[in-house]
Order: structure tokens, then sequence, then C-alpha cells
């Protein structure tokens, strides 16, 4: 599990350290940052696929994506006395993603490239620093595994450095690169664990939407992103998961209602049965927000539980009634799983702000800044930067 998120200078988010619970609940006004966050997330596992930079660049870069305000922020502007203004800069320009779990942290420092003659991928972000080390904050006597710009190094069972490469190109992530379980198991398991992970955010629910047409049926232990696979993921759950719990959330939503998979040939689809109708209603004639809650139950019930689970707004077209189940079902999945919740919804927020241990994390801005609202500074994670 994740205990320590922090970003630096990635969009409003200047200097962002977070902890984090089993269940973390992220809210704020719009424009406070959450997108931001969420996405900066979605660039941790970009990382472990080796697209990070690629990603970077189709945002425009990374003068796009990099902090726009000035380098820190005097007292007297903090308290409008002067105006905001830049100046010469004390430290590289570097947009920096990281996080501390339970066995291993990690970092990644995105730089300007050097200038080289005749290529015209001159402006692609370069990875200039990477590092895994054990515990809550990096330290170099606790650094496992230590990236410099192309040059890569791990230690060995007796604590000695030994290089593991030396032209590692600056567009590609050590994380996707190397996956030698001998020399550097580190990069392995902290590679597979990012790739584990599931961003879900806003299912289609229009009569076109994937998750609206029957699907020919395989094995899906893990829901799509887009849904298309919906009938095949909730059969799944049925035979490999925990098809008590896929009940229990179909009627703590829709009293007396039922799902079940209907097969032609090998096509799946699913078919709704609720109290008073006389057939039941096929997958393609659900309402918006009766089609989105069983593809939340679909993703949330996985019976291949990742690290994490990410979900950004997930009670878009659901009615207010439905909101405190799938805050039941949220906690249900945040049992066997990390979640990371972002919502605007007060019905959603009150039930999964009532959970257990819930870690509540409520973004503000100041001078185009995003902050950790009445975060002090001794709830802030200890936490330190590999310097380059």
């Amino acid at each position: 599990m994740l205990n320590t998120l922090a970003v630096a200078n990635y969009r409003s988010l200047r200097d962002l350290v977070l902890p984090m619970g089993a269940l973390n609940l992220v809210i704020g006004a719009n424009g406070s940052g959450k997108s931001n966050l969420y996405r900066a997330l979605q660039l941790f596992a970009e990382t472990a696929q080796g697209t990070a930079t690629r990603s970077i660049a189709r945002e425009g870069g990374l003068q796009s994506v990099l902090w726009a305000g000035p380098e820190r922020f005097s007292r007297l502007v903090k308290q409008g006395k002067h105006p905001v203004q830049g100046g010469p800069r004390k430290k590289p320009i570097a947009l920096r993603l990281g996080f501390a779990g339970d066995d291993y942290g990690y970092a990644i420092d995105f730089g300007l490239p050097v200038p080289v003659p005749g290529t015209l991928f001159g402006k692609d972000p370069e990875i200039k620093r990477e590092a895994i080390w054990f515990g809550e904050s990096w330290h170099d006597q606790r650094t496992m595994v230590d990236r410099r710009g192309p040059v890569v190094r791990a230690r060995d069972d007796a604590g000695k450095w030994q290089l593991i490469e030396q032209h590692l190109q600056p567009f590609d992530s050590m994380l996707s690169r190397l996956a030698d379980p001998v020399r550097t198991p580190e990069i392995v398991r902290l590679r597979d664990e990012i790739r584990s992970w599931r961003f879900y955010d806003h299912f289609r629910s229009d009569a076109e939407a994937p998750a609206r047409r029957s699907q020919v049926g395989s094995r899906t232990p893990a829901l799509s992103n887009d849904g298309h696979d919906l009938a095949a993921a909730w059969q799944t759950i049925k035979e490999l998961g925990d098809a008590d719990a896929l009940d229990d959330a179909v009627s703590d939503a829709f009293p007396g209602a039922e799902v079940t998979v209907k097969v032609v040939g090998d096509q799946f689809s699913l078919e709704f049965q609720q109290h008073g109708l006389l057939r039941p209603l096929a997958q393609s004639e659900l309402s918006d927000g009766t089609l989105r809650y069983l593809l939340w139950i679909a993703a949330l019930l996985t019976p291949r539980p990742p690290t994490l689970m990410v979900l950004n707004e997930p009670e878009t077209s659901l009615h207010p009634e439905l909101l405190p189940a799938l805050g039941r079902l949220m906690q249900k999945c945040a049992e066997v799983t990390q979640l990371w919740v972002v919502s605007h919804a007060p019905s959603l927020i009150e039930a999964l702000s009532a959970a257990q241990g819930v870690n509540r994390v409520e973004l503000d801005k100041e001078l185009g800044e995003t902050f950790a609202h009445d975060q002090n500074l001794f709830d802030v994670p200890a936490w330190k930067w590999p310097s380059r």
C-alpha cells in the first residue's frame, strides 16, 4: 500500500506531499487541482508502461505541463503586499513524481533535454534521475536502485553497487526497460505493482456506448476502461469471485432486482429484471444511471484486485439515492485494494467520510498553487527528493 504521494511542478501541483490510506477521498472546488492530481497518478502508471514521456509530449511538452508560477512565493506575496514576480532560478527545472509504500519508495525526475544537434526531438522531456529505496523517505544509504542520466546501478546482496546499464535512453524509464529478477528484483516487483493499477474515468452510457453492446465472452477478471466487456466481467465475478457480494450490491441499490448474463452463440449480454416489470431489460435498454452503476459494481468487485484503483467522479449520471450504496460498495473494495476516489457529490462524500479510517484530502488553491486544506507542518509525511 502507498503511504505517501509526492508531486512537484506538475501544473498547479508546485510542491504537494500527501499521506495515503486504504480509502482516500479527494474533494475540492472546481479548479482546485483534483484533475491534475488524478493525472499525476496516471503518469506514474505510464512510467511503468514506458509511455510517460510520450504522454507529456501529447500534453504539449514539458514546458506546457510544468508549474507556471515562480519558483517560490515570498511572505509579502502571500500576504498580498507584493505582486507575483519571477526571478533567477536557484534550482533546475524538474517535474517530479514520487511515492513511498510499505516496502519501497520510488521517485522519478523529468527535466529539459540536453541540446543535441541534428535532432527534431529536442523538446522531448528527459529522465534525469530515478531511485528505488527502502523506507518512508529517500536517503542515499537506503537506495537499492539508482539511475542518473543513462547510468543505472543496483546494490547486490553484500550492499555493494553493481553497474546494471550505462546506455539507457533519456526517454526510457528503468521500470519499463530493465527487468532482471536476479540483479534488480526491486524493479521487477515495483513495475508489476504499478502496472496493476487501474483507472476508471467517466464510463460512457450514450446509445453507442461500448457497454451497451453484447460482446464475445471470455473470462475477464478486470473490467476494461470503457466497460465493453461488462457481461463477461460480471460472469467472471459469478464464477471466480464473490457471487454473494455481487447479488448484494445489486439488491442494495435496486431492492428486488436481479441481473443475469444472457448468452446467444458466443455473445454475452446482461439482463436486468426489476420488480414490477413483466420482462427483463436488455443491456441496451438500461438507463444511463443503472448502466453506470452496474459498471461500478463490476469494477469494484473484481476477483483480481489491483494494488491501487483510482476513480474519477464516479457519481456522474447516478441518482443521488444510489450514492450511499455506491459508498458502501467502495468501502468493501477498500478492504482488499487501495482506493482513491475523486468526487463532487455531497451524498457520496458524506457516505465515504463516515467510513472508518478514511483519508480525506480537501484540495484548495491559492495564487494558482494547489495545496491540501488545513494541512499543517505536522500532517505532512516525511519526504525528500533524490538530488540530480
